[in-house]
Protein backbone atom coordinates (compact mmCIF):
# COMPACT_ATOMS: atom_id res chain seq x y z
CA UNK A 1 0.00 0.00 0.00
CA UNK A 2 2.88 2.34 0.80
CA UNK A 3 4.48 1.57 -2.58
CA UNK A 4 1.22 2.38 -4.38
CA UNK A 5 0.90 5.63 -2.44
CA UNK A 6 4.46 6.68 -3.31
CA UNK A 7 3.91 5.87 -6.98
CA UNK A 8 0.70 7.88 -6.92
CA UNK A 9 2.53 10.86 -5.44
CA UNK A 10 5.32 10.64 -8.02
CA UNK A 11 2.90 10.42 -10.95
CA UNK A 12 0.79 13.33 -9.69
CA UNK A 13 1.22 16.17 -12.19
CA UNK A 14 0.70 19.76 -11.24
CA UNK A 15 -1.61 21.98 -13.25
CA UNK A 16 -0.17 24.00 -16.13
CA UNK A 17 -1.82 26.62 -18.32
CA UNK A 18 -1.53 24.33 -21.33
CA UNK A 19 -3.44 21.58 -19.50
CA UNK A 20 -6.37 23.75 -18.36
CA UNK A 21 -8.22 23.57 -21.69
CA UNK A 22 -8.02 19.77 -21.78
CA UNK A 23 -9.23 19.47 -18.18
CA UNK A 24 -12.12 21.87 -18.85
CA UNK A 25 -13.25 19.75 -21.81
CA UNK A 26 -13.23 16.62 -19.64
CA UNK A 27 -15.05 18.44 -16.85
CA UNK A 28 -12.25 17.70 -14.39
CA UNK A 29 -11.30 21.32 -13.74
CA UNK A 30 -13.06 23.55 -11.21
CA UNK A 31 -10.51 25.94 -9.70
CA UNK A 32 -7.24 27.56 -10.82
CA UNK A 33 -4.99 28.40 -7.87
CA UNK A 34 -2.60 31.28 -8.62
CA UNK A 35 0.35 32.83 -6.79
CA UNK A 36 1.07 36.40 -7.92
CA UNK A 37 4.50 37.98 -7.41
CA UNK A 38 5.52 41.42 -8.65
CA UNK A 39 7.94 44.28 -8.30
CA UNK A 40 5.48 46.93 -7.05
CA UNK A 41 2.53 46.46 -4.68
CA UNK A 42 0.13 48.40 -6.91
CA UNK A 43 0.82 46.17 -9.91
CA UNK A 44 0.41 43.03 -7.82
CA UNK A 45 -3.00 44.20 -6.57
CA UNK A 46 -4.13 45.21 -10.07
CA UNK A 47 -3.03 41.91 -11.60
CA UNK A 48 -4.63 39.85 -8.81
CA UNK A 49 -7.94 41.73 -9.13
CA UNK A 50 -7.94 41.34 -12.92
CA UNK A 51 -7.25 37.62 -12.68
CA UNK A 52 -10.06 37.09 -10.18
CA UNK A 53 -12.48 38.79 -12.58
CA UNK A 54 -11.73 36.04 -15.14
CA UNK A 55 -13.66 33.53 -13.04
CA UNK A 56 -16.58 31.83 -14.81
CA UNK A 57 -19.25 29.37 -13.75
CA UNK A 58 -17.07 26.52 -15.08
CA UNK A 59 -13.83 27.54 -13.39
CA UNK A 60 -12.84 29.85 -10.56
CA UNK A 61 -9.57 31.75 -10.36
CA UNK A 62 -8.39 31.76 -6.75
CA UNK A 63 -5.45 33.92 -5.66
CA UNK A 64 -3.88 31.95 -2.82
CA UNK A 65 -0.91 34.27 -2.28
CA UNK A 66 0.24 37.66 -3.59
CA UNK A 67 3.30 39.62 -2.59
CA UNK A 68 6.13 41.87 -3.72
CA UNK A 69 9.60 40.50 -4.41
CA UNK A 70 11.40 37.77 -6.29
CA UNK A 71 9.90 34.30 -6.68
CA UNK A 72 11.40 32.32 -3.79
CA UNK A 73 11.67 28.66 -2.83
CA UNK A 74 8.74 29.03 -0.41
CA UNK A 75 6.53 30.29 -3.26
CA UNK A 76 7.40 27.22 -5.33
CA UNK A 77 6.75 24.89 -2.40
CA UNK A 78 3.41 26.60 -1.75
CA UNK A 79 2.51 26.16 -5.42
CA UNK A 80 3.46 22.50 -5.20
CA UNK A 81 1.36 21.91 -2.09
CA UNK A 82 -1.69 23.76 -3.41
CA UNK A 83 -1.43 22.71 -7.08
CA UNK A 84 -1.03 26.32 -8.25
CA UNK A 85 0.73 28.20 -11.01
CA UNK A 86 3.01 31.15 -10.33
CA UNK A 87 2.57 34.44 -12.18
CA UNK A 88 5.60 36.74 -11.99
CA UNK A 89 5.29 40.37 -13.10
CA UNK A 90 8.65 42.09 -13.63
CA UNK A 91 10.34 39.57 -11.29
CA UNK A 92 12.36 36.40 -11.80
CA UNK A 93 12.79 33.25 -9.70
CA UNK A 94 15.98 32.72 -7.75
CA UNK A 95 18.31 29.96 -8.99
CA UNK A 96 17.25 27.54 -6.25
CA UNK A 97 13.56 28.33 -6.79
CA UNK A 98 13.97 27.62 -10.52
CA UNK A 99 15.60 24.25 -9.78
CA UNK A 100 12.87 23.26 -7.33
CA UNK A 101 10.20 24.30 -9.85
CA UNK A 102 11.79 22.09 -12.50
CA UNK A 103 11.91 19.05 -10.23
CA UNK A 104 8.39 19.63 -8.88
CA UNK A 105 7.09 20.52 -12.40
CA UNK A 106 5.57 23.82 -11.28
CA UNK A 107 4.41 26.19 -14.03
CA UNK A 108 6.03 29.62 -13.58
CA UNK A 109 4.86 32.28 -16.02
CA UNK A 110 6.87 35.50 -16.24
CA UNK A 111 5.50 38.71 -17.74
CA UNK A 112 6.55 42.30 -18.23
CA UNK A 113 3.19 43.49 -19.63
CA UNK A 114 0.11 43.08 -17.44
CA UNK A 115 -2.27 42.60 -20.38
CA UNK A 116 -0.22 39.66 -21.67
CA UNK A 117 -0.69 37.88 -18.35
CA UNK A 118 -4.44 38.52 -18.30
CA UNK A 119 -4.92 37.50 -21.94
CA UNK A 120 -2.91 34.29 -21.56
CA UNK A 121 -4.86 33.18 -18.48
CA UNK A 122 -8.12 34.08 -20.22
CA UNK A 123 -7.14 32.10 -23.33
CA UNK A 124 -6.16 29.12 -21.18
CA UNK A 125 -9.50 29.19 -19.37
CA UNK A 126 -11.31 29.29 -22.70
CA UNK A 127 -9.24 26.36 -23.97
CA UNK A 128 -7.60 28.38 -26.74
CA UNK A 129 -4.07 28.81 -25.44
CA UNK A 130 -1.58 29.27 -28.27
CA UNK A 131 1.81 27.60 -28.45
CA UNK A 132 3.97 28.87 -25.67
CA UNK A 133 7.11 30.93 -25.95
CA UNK A 134 9.76 29.50 -23.67
CA UNK A 135 12.59 31.55 -22.25
CA UNK A 136 15.86 29.66 -21.97
CA UNK A 137 18.52 30.94 -19.58
CA UNK A 138 21.91 30.40 -21.20
CA UNK A 139 24.15 32.01 -18.59
CA UNK A 140 24.35 33.88 -15.30
CA UNK A 141 26.61 36.91 -15.03
CA UNK A 142 27.54 38.90 -11.95
CA UNK A 143 28.44 42.60 -12.18
CA UNK A 144 31.62 43.16 -10.17
CA UNK A 145 32.48 46.80 -10.93
CA UNK A 146 30.85 49.71 -12.77
CA UNK A 147 33.09 52.12 -14.70
CA UNK A 148 32.12 55.51 -16.14
CA UNK A 149 34.12 56.57 -19.17
CA UNK A 150 33.68 59.99 -20.78
CA UNK A 151 32.32 59.98 -24.35
CA UNK A 152 31.60 56.25 -24.05
CA UNK A 153 29.20 55.86 -21.13
CA UNK A 154 28.83 53.40 -18.30
CA UNK A 155 30.51 50.01 -18.57
CA UNK A 156 29.88 47.06 -16.27
CA UNK A 157 32.77 44.77 -15.42
CA UNK A 158 31.21 41.32 -15.24
CA UNK A 159 32.14 37.76 -14.41
CA UNK A 160 30.38 34.80 -16.02
CA UNK A 161 29.19 32.47 -13.24
CA UNK A 162 27.91 29.72 -15.53
CA UNK A 163 27.04 29.19 -19.19
CA UNK A 164 28.30 31.02 -22.27
CA UNK A 165 27.89 34.65 -23.33
CA UNK A 166 27.90 35.57 -26.99
CA UNK A 167 27.66 38.90 -28.77
CA UNK A 168 23.93 38.40 -29.48
CA UNK A 169 22.90 37.24 -26.01
CA UNK A 170 19.84 39.09 -24.71
CA UNK A 171 20.15 40.17 -21.10
CA UNK A 172 18.21 41.34 -18.09
CA UNK A 173 19.76 43.23 -15.20
CA UNK A 174 18.20 41.79 -12.04
CA UNK A 175 18.69 43.26 -8.57
CA UNK A 176 17.18 41.33 -5.63
CA UNK A 177 15.02 39.30 -8.03
CA UNK A 178 13.43 42.37 -9.62
CA UNK A 179 14.12 43.24 -13.26
CA UNK A 180 15.90 46.59 -13.28
CA UNK A 181 16.76 46.77 -16.97
CA UNK A 182 15.95 44.69 -20.03
CA UNK A 183 17.84 44.86 -23.31
CA UNK A 184 17.92 42.82 -26.51
CA UNK A 185 20.82 41.73 -28.70
CA UNK A 186 23.73 44.07 -29.26
CA UNK A 187 23.89 45.32 -25.69
CA UNK A 188 26.90 43.18 -24.75
CA UNK A 189 30.20 43.64 -26.51
CA UNK A 190 32.02 40.35 -26.11
CA UNK A 191 35.79 40.53 -25.95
Amino acid sequence: MQLQREQGIRTHKHITLAEIGRRLAIGDFKELNVIVKGDVDGWVEALADSLQKLSTEKAQVKIIHKSVGAISESDVLLASASNAIIIGFQVRPSATARKIAETEQIDIRLYSIIYDAINEIKAAMEGMLAAEFEEKIVCNIEIREVFTITKVGTIAGCMVLDGNVTRNTKIRVIRDGIVVHHRGAGFIKAF
